[in-house]
């Protein structure tokens, strides 16, 4: 990630526009400012590897990221591509720490970095935004998992003829 411009300012207002945080509180939001930080990312950026450690997380603003993984003997399959609105990564939240898919930019994008040391602190001080936090990144790890049966489905399993 050495090519990833990083601002050096967020706001509550700037994370209240993005979907993935719609109804939190305003001190939720607050509580999250700290610990994000403004990422533009250029095209064919690799983010994070498959079997990777998951430091952190982003909320994509703009653009678009290939969620890939890795089979051996075939290389990497792509298994969804997400972009504006969308999370990406949520393996920071799940010990040990580490990414089950690989990401990598496809267009130019920009987006919210989050610190996944410091979300984690923050989830163990405020309950609320643990839960939070929680029940929306299991929808997207749903979200992730369905995408990858779809595709492993389609790869391997032959279309049966109609009777």
């Amino acid at each position: 990630m050495d090519s990833v411009q990083r601002g050096s300012q967020v706001t509550v207002t700037a994370l209240a526009g993005h979907r993935f945080l719609h109804g939190l509180t305003r001190e939720q939001l607050a509580e999250l400012v700290p610990a994000a930080s403004p990422a533009e990312i250029p095209a064919g950026r690799r983010l994070f590897e498959d079997g990777g450690r998951a430091d952190g997380f982003w909320l994509i603003r703009s653009g678009s990221v290939a969620m890939d993984l890795h089979l051996p003997g075939e290389g990497q399959i792509i298994v969804e591509t997400i972009g504006m609105g969308d999370a990406l990564g949520w393996s920071w939240l799940v010990p040990p720490y580490v990414s089950m898919f690989g990401a990598v930019t496809v267009q130019p994008t920009e987006a919210f970095h989050f610190d996944a040391r410091l979300v984690r602190a923050l989830c163990q001080a405020d309950p609320q935004l643990g839960y939070e936090l929680t029940r929306r990144f299991l929808g997207v790890a749903s979200d992730r998992l369905r995408a990858s049966r779809a595709r492993l489905l389609d790869r391997y399993v032959p279309a049966r003829p109609w009777p």
